[in-house]
């Protein structure tokens, strides 16, 4: 099935792990706000727990999110469901605690599937151990979101099992750590040497160890060989409106109403 991934117009916006501003992270209030904001693509992150199961959660245990210091592959999904996904969400640096208690768990990637079945999905495997690729791409198409997700990989052992899996099922990808720097080293070098991306994506920040990854120059790079930059987290009104107007493809914020505002106003000043 062809991928409609990359259909809708620009710029791409992104609910980075959702509306993480204003709800728990990764969770279903989150995803639902960011849509609902106007963001089309849902930014998520997804492990295993100790029974095999799909869940969206970023770090390797429940510690920063839930309050319980397990990691995720140590439970099962009943118990990793029965933890609070909004204990510690604080807007105030610790003075009130809005979603706590409110039932609000770690979901499934099914359960976001059937949740949000319009959206498109931005997927991180965020663990490299145990092995996980085979389940998630299973899941994709047992639940028909083939054409409708862009799988991502920072760890260039995770992205070297992944992506021949990805290619029968025309599943586009995003540049592992390692292929950005590849990437980097290229245009560093003048761009002499042939070169071949290996992914679709570029999805970057904009700054890693004092360096400037997105300008001018690097989004033109990227736009001459056929690739889409889509940088992360941006999430200062300035930030987008200026990104916005270098050109490049797409943003990840945790505040996607800022972002789809502050986009419609630099589109109407560009057009």
């Amino acid at each position: 099935m062809k991928s409609v991934f990359f259909d809708p117009p620009q710029p791409r916006l992104f609910g980075h792990r959702g509306n993480s501003f204003d709800y728990p992270e990764n969770t279903l209030p989150a995803f639902a706000d960011a849509l609902t904001s106007g963001t089309p693509y849902l930014e998520l992150d997804i492990r295993t727990c100790k029974d095999g199961q799909v869940v969206v959660i970023h770090d390797e245990t429940l510690l920063r999110t839930c309050g319980v210091n397990r990691p995720v592959t140590d439970l099962s999904l009943t118990d990793l469901q029965n933890c609070d996904a909004g204990a510690t969400f604080t807007p105030d640096d610790g003075q009130t605690y809005p979603h706590r208690g409110r039932g609000i768990k770690v979901p499934t990637l099914e359960e976001v599937f059937q949740a949000f079945p319009e959206a498109l999905f931005n997927i991180e495997i965020k663990q490299q151990m145990p092995a996980m690729e085979r389940a998630v791409l299973e899941l994709i198409q047992r639940t028909g979101r083939t054409a409708q997700v862009l799988l991502a990989a920072e760890n260039d052992t995770v992205m070297n099992r992944l992506r021949p899996l990805c290619k029968p099922l025309q599943i586009p990808t995003s540049f592992s750590y390692g292929e950005l720097v590849t990437f980097f080293a290229w245009l560093q070098s003048g761009g002499r040497e042939d070169y071949h991306p290996p992914a679709q994506a570029l999805q970057i920040p904009e700054t890693y160890e004092g360096k400037n990854l997105v300008t001018p120059q690097t989004v033109a790079a990227a736009h001459a060989l056929g690739l889409e930059m889509h940088v992360w987290t941006v999430n200062e009104t300035s930030d987008m409106e200026r990104l916005l107007s270098m050109g490049v493809d797409g943003l990840m914020s945790d505040r996607p109403a800022l972002l789809r505002q502050t986009a419609a106003r630099v589109l109407s000043r560009l057009t």
